[in-house]
């Protein structure tokens, strides 16, 4: 069995600006908004992601793998979301359901790449 590939770190943020740049351009220039632009990016970024590992490593990820990726793709979009919810509340107090939607949204992103990094591309297990 071959070593865990090195370079969970590099998906990671690949995802993490990814996800910048695409919630910009959709966000702003294309006025798509709400929970089906966070789904449509989200689900594009993870796609993206899962494609790439297999293109790089010619497999899908192996568990622990998709793990790594899926924590570090997680935890830093978690800080970003953080500082963008610090900057809302500043603004305007959100109740607990603008909170949850908040959360919502966020949860989306490493939900979905967990679910893409988990497919087997090309039928080999």
């Amino acid at each position: 069995m071959s070593m865990p590939s090195p370079r969970l770190g590099r998906y990671a943020l690949g995802g993490i600006i990814a996800s910048i740049l695409l919630n910009l351009l959709l966000r702003t220039f294309v006025k798509v908004g709400g929970l089906f632009a966070t789904l449509l990016i989200a689900g594009l970024i993870a796609a993206g992601m899962a494609l790439v590992f297999a293109w790089w490593n010619r497999r899908a990820p192996w568990p622990e793998e998709r793990r790594g990726i899926v924590l570090r793709y997680g935890l830093g979009l978690g800080v970003l979301y953080l500082g963008l919810l610090g900057m809302m509340e500043q603004q305007y107090e959100h109740g607990p359901v603008g909170l949850l939607l908040f959360g919502l949204h966020y949860a989306c992103y490493p939900a979905l790449a967990w679910v893409a990094l988990g497919r087997r591309f090309g039928g080999k297990a």
